[in-house]
């Protein structure tokens, strides 16, 4: 009789999230419509959450304890959309007041501000203490219920989300998995920006000193404990962030050389062929 070999458990989930535009509000209040730099809490929580299916009103405590570190493969800029809503239409077709009335013509144009970034990339892993929601997650990412947006829903991802899931130190493959972006000409290492919403873990290749681990950059608001259209209610949370350098030949390009690196890549880390 041979003994088989023990399953290893679920460390974390790896997603790749790029697409022409992204928007990750935090404060996004009436006709301002903000974006972050970087993916919010509320809005991973809320694309794994649409990937399962959860209505806005159902419940997301699990979710609440996935954890989030964030790499910045490409930055992308900053773009913003000057946007009118009801302008030269009937008056009968134009915006609706909080009475349930119509605006009168003079006023009847609405002006908002929304905010994007273009040609953004960034790696994400996905942790948490119970392996079965993360293979939960992963399950739901390969096949959504719901389609996936990046924060908004005017803005499709442009690959797959899922890169895959591992069973080993997430930080490695953070660290290691290639980089959304061109090389640079001369350059032999490229700095990259790392954000987490909570104190950083694992084997960082840079730093051992582990208090830089703790250093809270800043807190917003975005931790989600209702998505309920009448409740939505989120929380203040810090967030923590770590520049590290990388080598340049970890810059794998964008489209079609990215995807054949990261293939290459999780072929020899994870023995998968395909993100």
């Amino acid at each position: 009789m041979t003994s088989q070999p023990a399953v290893q458990a679920t460390t974390a989930v790896l997603l790749h999230l790029s697409g022409p535009l992204q928007s990750w509000g935090e404060r996004s209040r009436f006709n301002q419509r903000d974006t972050l730099r970087a993916p919010t809490r509320s809005g991973l929580i809320g694309l794994v959450a649409a990937a399962l299916g959860r209505r806005r009103d159902q419940p997301i405590d699990d979710l609440a304890t996935l954890r989030f570190t964030t790499r910045i493969d490409r930055p992308g800029t900053l773009l913003r959309d000057f946007h009118t809503v009801g302008g030269g239409m009937p008056r009968r077709l134009t915006v609706a007041t909080a009475e349930r009335e119509h605006r009168r013509l003079d006023k009847a144009t609405l002006v908002s501000h929304r905010y994007y970034l273009q040609d953004a990339a960034f790696t994400v892993a996905v942790t948490a203490a119970d392996p079965s929601l993360l293979e939960a997650c992963a399950r739901a990412l390969r096949t959504p219920v719901w389609p996936p947006y990046l924060g908004r829903r005017s803005c499709p991802p442009d690959a797959p989300l899922l890169i895959a899931t591992v069973n080993d130190d997430p930080v490695a493959h953070l660290t290691g998995l290639p980089l959304a972006r061109p090389a640079p000409r001369r350059a032999q290492a490229v700095t990259v920006e790392f954000h987490a919403d909570a104190a950083f873990t694992g084997q960082w290749p840079d730093s051992p000193d582990v208090s830089a681990h703790h250093h809270v950059h800043t807190q917003i608001q975005d931790d989600p404990v209702s998505f309920a259209p009448d409740a939505r209610h989120y929380r203040t949370r810090p967030v923590y962030r770590r520049h590290i350098q990388l080598p340049a030949v970890q810059c794998a390009g964008l489209g079609v050389d990215y995807v054949t690196n990261l293939a290459t890549y999780l072929k020899h880390s994870t023995g998968e062929h395909t993100p």
